[in-house]
This record gives structure tokens, sequence and C-alpha cells, in this order.
């Protein structure tokens, strides 16, 4: 329930401020003093794209019990202001909050029907109207229409893993074909860990070969010498012990690098350079000799997994054919109690048309495809004529019998919002329609323009909207200022004294 509005700067308006009733609020007013530029600033609150939008609007609406939200903290008591600058910015309970989350936060408390309107009827909308009534009134209903749900949703995954599977197939040859040619490069090479540091030692001892020869050989004239020098100590009577070790120790780094050099000339130099930069390629791609093992093994699990798609994808369509039996016998099911429900609808529903100078109404069922919401296609004939043939009058009309008669009288928080929806009607059918918003409002609070006095003599609150030459106001009426404005309503500015009569008469006074 809506409880304050507040804002200023909305076109011909300067400030507003309006506490609400509950049940049914009517605005009157003369043609073009702003009744739907008011009410246009109460949409755009709760998400709707209006024309226009004031400066700053304030909605202050007791929080219906079932809402909730894990982004926004919300009271018992909620606030929602629009702020309009450069663009326009919402805030609930002073926090951010797009203009779709706000839509889809109050879509299913806050509803809106124009006489421009024309839409409430397409299949899905007239499939959940049906259901809505059913998981409220039939708990095996709810228990079937839970399993139907749980199961499609489950089949639509495994139906997008074969559509997957599939078209990974249609590649397959393709990817067996690079995954092989990249474990099969890598093992061609059958790197080693640390294989690089090797081979580049290696290599700089080939480029440094023929020096270290012909170093070498001059080098071995040293030991010409060594008898002498031996000699020498002997003769000055030291200890030659260090010069015959360090001799030694010469002799045989000598021969191990005579013998590295005639390994190195053993050595296959294009065989090293070749290996040296198959190992630098690996590096370069992988980023490391660890890191191309690593890939060679995942492609191997990778070429594992190509095996098994032929066998996922007889299991899966296995599964798939066997599920859609089960959940097409469901969903038939649930179609059959839809049908069955629809049929009491028509029953109930015939008063109401009848009442609304409308004739009765048949719900037509026909097969889709199956999805979420199952196989029933539906569609509304109104003695004889389908929807989108109906005027807007009588489309709204239909639309408010089927509110009437599937009303839910445990949740009393809704709103509903009526845009001159008894405009260009006769006096038979205002009655009607008045009668029928005023059963309505003892589940919704209903905030209606009206041009008709049976609506505004039905009101809990009546609220009439006035134009001077530039200036808007709102007043909220009392009991004697309704009688006023119903007698304006019935014989303009200058009423009769009949008119005030009736007024009176419609108002329950006399």
């Amino acid at each position: 329930m809506v409880e304050r509005l507040y804002f200023n700067d909305l076109v011909t308006f300067d400030t507003v401020e309006l506490e609400f009733d509950k049940g049914l609020v009517v605005f009157t007013g003369p043609s073009g003093a702003g009744k739907s530029v008011l009410m246009s600033t109460i949409l755009t609150s709760f998400g709707y794209s209006t024309q226009g939008s004031a400066a700053l609007c304030e909605v202050t609406l007791l929080k219906p019990t079932s809402l909730q939200s894990e982004a926004y903290v919300l009271e018992d008591e909620v606030t929602i202001k629009t702020l309009k600058k450069e663009k326009l910015r919402y805030f609930i309970e002073g926090q951010n909050i797009s203009k779709k989350a706000l839509s889809e936060m109050f879509a299913p408390y806050v509803q809106y029907l124009s006489v421009r309107d024309k839409s409430g009827f397409e299949s899905e909308a007239l499939v959940e109207m049906l259901d809505n009534v059913l998981l409220v009134s039939d708990k095996k209903f709810k228990k079937l229409k839970k399993e139907y749900t749980k199961r499609y949703a489950n089949y639509k995954l495994k139906f997008q893993e074969l559509a997957k599977i599939k078209s990974d197939e249609s590649k397959l040859a393709e990817l067996i074909e690079f995954a092989t040619y990249e474990v099969e490069k890598i093992e061609k090479i059958n790197p080693k860990i640390g294989e690089e540091l090797e081979l580049l030692q290696v290599k700089q001892q080939l480029s440094r070969i023929d020096k270290i020869k012909a170093s070498l050989a001059t080098a071995m004239d040293i030991f010409a010498a060594e008898s002498a020098v031996e000699e020498v100590y002997r003769l000055l009577d030291k200890d030659a012990s260090t010069f015959i070790d360090a001799m030694n120790q010469v002799r045989a780094d000598f021969e191990e690098t005579e013998h590295l050099a005639n390994e190195l000339e053993e050595l296959d130099v294009e065989e090293i350079l070749d290996r040296l930069s198959d190992i630098t390629a690996l590096q370069q791609r992988y980023g490391s000799i660890e890191e191309a093992l690593v890939y060679k093994e995942a492609k191997r699990k990778e070429l594992l997994g190509y095996e098994n798609i032929a066998q996922d994808k007889s299991m899966l369509e296995s599964f798939l054919a066997m599920e859609y039996t089960e959940i097409s016998t469901l969903s038939r099911q649930i179609s059959t109690q839809r049908q069955a429900q629809a049929k009491k609808l028509e029953t109930v529903l015939e008063g109401y048309l009848k009442t609304l100078k409308l004739p009765a109404l048949t719900f037509v069922f026909d097969a889709k495809t199956l999805d979420a919401s199952g196989s029933d296609k539906l569609e509304v004939v109104l003695g004889g004529s389908s929807a989108s043939t109906l005027s807007g009058g009588e489309f709204n009309r239909v639309r408010l019998a089927l509110m009437a008669s599937t009303i839910n009288k445990e949740d009393s928080q809704g709103v509903l919002i009526l845009d001159e929806i008894d405009a260009n009607v006769s006096g038979d059918e205002s009655i009607a329609i008045a009668t029928m918003i005023s059963k309505l409002s003892s589940v919704y609070q209903i905030f209606a323009i009206s041009h008709q006095p049976h609506l505004s003599a039905l009101a809990n609150q009546h609220i009439v909207v006035t134009k001077d030459a530039t200036k808007s106001e709102v007043v909220v009426l009392s009991q004697e200022g309704r009688i006023d404005e119903i007698s304006r309503i019935i014989a303009g500015e200058n009423p009769t004294k009949e008119a005030r009569e009736f007024a009176k008469k419609l108002r329950g006074t006399v």
C-alpha cells in the first residue's frame, strides 16, 4: 500500500504532498488539468516508463510481506525516491538502484492498466494466471508443477550438453589431429628438464675446441723440464713434493682436457645445434620445458576425452529420449488441470462479463513445443472474437473481470493503477466497471483516473486535480466537496439541482 506521495517541479505542478487511504483512490478533474501527469510520477517511482518525471519525487509504501531483496536493506516502511538532473536517478531507502532492478522488484506488486494498453492476453500471461490460481488452491498441482519445473530445467541442461557434443563432434577430426600433432611434436623432441644448460655448455666448448687443442699442444712442453726442476730441488736439498703434486695435477688436467677434446671431436656439431634449436623452440612456445611437458599431458587427457565423446553422446541421447517421455507425461497432466481450471473460470467469468455487458469468454488450448511452462499455447475468444480484435475498452473490461475472478484474498498488498479505464463507455457499462473495481479494491489499493460519476462515488478517497492558467493544484475532497465534484462530472461546470441530487444519491447521502 502506498501511504504518501511527495513531488515538486512536475510540468504545471509546483509542490504536491498527498497521504493516501486504503482501497479505491480516484482522481478526477477537468481534461488537461494534469491527472495523467500526476499518475505518471507514481508509475515512474516503480520503474514504469512515462512521459514526464518530477525534479524530485518520494513515494512511501508499506513493504509487501513477500518482498525480499539480497541487494538492498528494506524496512517495513519503504521510501522510493527519484531525482532528475541531467538524467533520472532512482533510490530505494537511500540506496542507488537501477530502473530495471526497481521495475523487476515491484512488478509482482504494482500493476498498470490503461485504456491504451492491450497487453496481458499473451499465451504466457494467460498460462501464468491459471497456474497462479491452481498453485494457491491445489496442493497436488503445486507438487506437479514443481517436479516438472525441476525436471525440465535438468532436461534443458542435458540437451545443451548434447548440442555441445554434436558441435564438438563436427570438429572432432580436426581437434584430434591437432592434439595428436602437439603430443607427437613434444614426444619427438623428448626434452629433459635442465637439458638446455648442458647443451649450451657443450656448444660453448665446441666453439673453443681448436683453441684448446692448440694451447694444449704448446703447454705439453712443460713436462720436458719436469725432471730438471726436480733435480734442482734435490741439489738444493729442498722438498720437491709441492712441485711434484702440482705437476701431477697439471698432467691429470691436461689428460682430462685431451680426453674431452677427443670426445668433442667425435660429436656431430650439427646434431647438437639442431637439438638446442628444438629445445629453445619449445621454451619459446610453452615458456619452459616443464610447461611443455605439462601441456603434453593435458593434450593426452584431451585425446582420451575425445575417445569418450561417442559414449557420452549415446548415453545422453538415451537419457533425453526417456526424460522427454517423462516430462511430456507431466506436461499433459498439468495441461489437464489447467483445462479443468479454465472451464471453472469460464463459468465464474460469465457472470462478471454479463455485468460488464460483454459476451462469454472461452479459453482455447493448443499444443506447442515443450518449454519451461509446459506444452500449452493459450488464447481467449470473446463471443467469437479473438483478443486482438477487441477495442481498448472491451479489452480492459475483460482484464478487470479476469482479475476479479482470480483474486487472491490472502494477498492484499498489491497496487493497481488504472488510467481512464472507464473512458468512453455507456452509463450501464460505467456502473458495471465501477462495481468491479470496487470489488477489486477489497484486495488491491487502486489508483484510478476517472471521468465517470459512478466510480468516483464508490471511492474510499476522492482527489480532484484542477488547473488555472499555468498552475495545477491537488485537493483531497471532503464529503461536501465530493458531492460538488460528482455534480460537475454529471452536468458540467454549472451543475443543475437534479445533478446534485443524483450525486448525493450515488454517494448514499439521501
